[in-house]
């Protein structure tokens, strides 16, 4: 039987080999949960997307009106049965012309 003596770098790099694995985990461990936490999905990130969602659902609700406003002007003009009244507006502001009982007054 042999007796080895091991000196202090040998305790050393003995300790070294067993610590990374554990380390290397750790490391691994830390990043992810830092990413978790901090990344552009993370925690913190979940609060501006609920901003982010209101301004949205904002912007939405104004155009759901505005297409309402539209699609009621489109039903007006149906050529089966169209708005005499929309019919005249669209008629002046396009051909730029007024009865000949009408007064025109510049607005310059």
């Amino acid at each position: 039987m042999m007796i080895r003596r091991v000196g202090k770098a040998g305790k050393f790099r003995r300790t070294m080999r067993r610590a990374v694995w554990p380390a290397l985990g750790l490391t691994l461990m830390a990043f992810f949960g830092g990413y978790a936490i901090l990344g552009s999905n993370g925690l913190l990130a979940y609060g501006d997307y609920q901003r982010q969602l209101a301004l949205r659902e904002q912007e939405y609700a104004r155009l759901d009106r505005r297409r309402a406003v539209l699609r009621n002007r489109v039903g007006l003009l149906n050529p089966d049965h169209a708005n005499p009244d929309m019919v005249d507006e669209m008629v002046r502001k396009q051909l730029n012309v007024a009865h000949p009982d009408e007064v025109i007054v510049p607005l310059k």
